[in-house]
Order: structure tokens, then C-alpha cells, then sequence
């Protein structure tokens, strides 16, 4: 008859999965309460039907996952855009209900001359389409202004 494998002897306490999970998300939140991270946009999900913007920040070797909530994407001066690479300021907040982890993003801002130079030309393509560029809208500056 086989012996019952006997219960193996730690020192280690015990906690529910809720009780680990929440103990996780303190530790991550109270060491990552303000970060600023650079990456790539990926996978942009958004605005959501919610008003929320979902997607991931990568880079060669890595990816975590990335919110704007509604009120904030509503404030932002610059909207993020597949591929663009990005400087996100935010919080790092775990989600216990599936063990990941994300950053809520506060700002939002291009990384790099170049990033900014192609925004820069998107919106010039914008406005010349709109013909705010024609010759004929332009009007001679005055020598001085009037007082």
C-alpha cells in the first residue's frame, strides 16, 4: 500500500489569490506611483466606445500595456497614433482580475525631432487641403500695427 505524500513543511505564509493580488498592486503602484516611459505605439485601440484609448508601449525586447482614460484623451493636445514613438507620463496600476499589469497614461508627448517634424507635416497637408496656404487668402502685413 502506498503512503500518502505527506504536506511539505514551510515557513512561507499563506494567502488567497485576492489577498496576493492586492498585495502585488500596492508594491507596484507605491514603487511606479509616476513614470515616464518611452516606446512605441501598438495594437491602438481607441477611442473605445468609451471614450478610452487602449494600446501597448514596445520597444526591441518588451511591451506593456497602455490606457488613456476619456477625460484625459479629451485634454490631450497630441492624439496617439499607431507607430508613432511616444514619452508617456502615468501611473503603473496592476488589474487583479487577470495578473496584469498596465501604465494609465496623464500625457502624452512625440519623441524625437522626427516625430515631431511628421505631425508637424500631417497638419501643413491638413491645412493645404483646407486651402488656408492659396495665394489668394494671403493679406499684406501692415508697416505697424494699429493701436
Amino acid at each position: 500500500m502506498p503512503k500518502a505524500a505527506a504536506a511539505p513543511l514551510t515557513n512561507s505564509a499563506e494567502f488567497t489569490v485576492s489577498e496576493l493580488s492586492q498585495a502585488l498592486k500596492r508594491t507596484v503602484e507605491d514603487a511606479y506611483g509616476n513614470v515616464r516611459v518611452r516606446g512605441e505605439i501598438t495594437g491602438f485601440r481607441g477611442p473605445h466606445s468609451s471614450g478610452h484609448c487602449y494600446f501597448s508601449l514596445k520597444d526591441e525586447s518588451a511591451k506593456i500595456e497602455a490606457v488613456i482614460w476619456k477625460g484625459v484623451h479629451g485634454r490631450m493636445r497630441f492624439r496617439p497614433q499607431e507607430g508613432l514613438e511616444v514619452i508617456a507620463t502615468g501611473k503603473l496600476t496592476t488589474y487583479p482580475g487577470s495578473s496584469k499589469y498596465q501604465i494609465v497614461i496623464e500625457a502624452l508627448e512625440p519623441a524625437g525631432v522626427g516625430a515631431l517634424m511628421a505631425l508637424m507635416e500631417e497638419r501643413k497637408r491638413k491645412l493645404g487641403a483646407e486651402g488656408l496656404f492659396d495665394e489668394a487668402r494671403k493679406q499684406l502685413l501692415p508697416w505697424l500695427p494699429d493701436p
